[in-house]
């Protein structure tokens, strides 16, 4: 699985564009579902990926299909709806799913496309549609290690860090938990700094001990810029995203017995924020959103 590939996606969007751009460039062949969701696909489509309308032929055109959509309820529509991808499957045809999914709907979909014969990897995804451009995302891979061993090299085409994460429903199950863990501490975060904005303590010295202290990382880099000048463009992720994860989150500790006290308190932060005219703006705008929520 290196050359030559027949590969489908359904979902251009701002992580998937970026796939289907290093999927092609790595010299397999590509069919993508026309979608209004879409990113610009000219650029695609000079490259010479094909376009259908029908989910269902582009999945019988595919030796690989990848989901890259926006939670359960887009890949089951997707997969389940008239004329939707199951229809089109073909025995041995392997489905990536890249999602962000609730882990009991990565179950359902798993054991339908297995009952067609084909064949499936939850593959979930980390970092930000500027990887995905660079052919630099991560990926958490759950389902049958032999599958994963085959199907690692096209991964390699537009992932740098893959982690195999164990049985179906790991990667999305590992995915929710790595998202809790860093949209949780962007809440946390947020919160601080329109506290520290409100009680008038200096922005640069709040900065300065946080990054002397414990306070530095990843995420507290990605929304320093906006903390500094304003920019929000170190964490392209909306908080309706944020808000939907959170929520996907809750869902699977609920199902596991798991205490979520904090995970509820992460997500009704975003939910305020949602709620309040700001679901479409970027994670670090969550700090003005904050700031003057009373």
């Amino acid at each position: 699985m290196t050359q030559g590939m027949r590969v489908g996606i359904v979902g251009v969007g701002f992580m998937g564009h970026g796939i289907a751009k290093n999927v092609l460039k790595h010299g397999h062949q590509l069919t993508f579902l026309n979608h209004p969701g879409n990113q610009p696909v000219a650029d695609l489509v000079a490259a010479g990926a094909a376009r259908t309308d029908s989910a269902a032929m582009l999945a019988a055109a595919s030796e690989v299909i990848i989901l890259c959509v926006t939670g359960s309820p887009q890949v089951e529509d997707a997969m389940f709806r008239q004329d939707g991808v199951h229809g089109g499957l073909k025995r041995g045809a392997i489905v990536l799913d890249c999602t962000t999914a609730i882990p009991t709907s990565t179950a359902k979909v798993a054991k339908a496309i297995e009952a067609a014969g084909a064949r499936y990897l939850d593959t979930a995804m980390t970092r930000t549609s500027k990887e995905a451009e660079e052919g630099r995302i991560g990926l958490i891979v759950g389902g049958e290690e032999a599958l994963f061993n085959e199907v690692e090299p096209l991964l390699r085409c537009f992932a740098e860090s893959i982690t195999y994460a164990g049985p179906v429903g790991s990667g999305h199950k590992l995915k929710l938990l790595h998202n809790f863990v860093s949209l949780g501490f962007a809440a946390l975060l947020s919160e601080a700094t329109a506290c520290a904005q409100r009680a008038g303590v200096d922005s640069r010295v709040f900065l300065d001990v946080l990054e002397k202290g414990a306070g530095d990382g990843v995420v507290y880099r990605r929304l320093k810029p906006f903390i500094e000048t304003g920019d929000a463009s170190g964490l392209r992720f909306t908080i309706a995203n944020a808000l939907k994860d959170l929520s996907y989150y809750n869902a699977m500790a609920g199902d596991a017995g798991a205490h979520r006290a904090i995970a509820e308190a992460a997500r009704h932060t975003f939910e305020v924020a949602a709620e309040s005219g700001h679901a479409q703006a970027l994670v670090p705008e969550l700090i003005a959103a904050l700031a003057k929520h009373s």
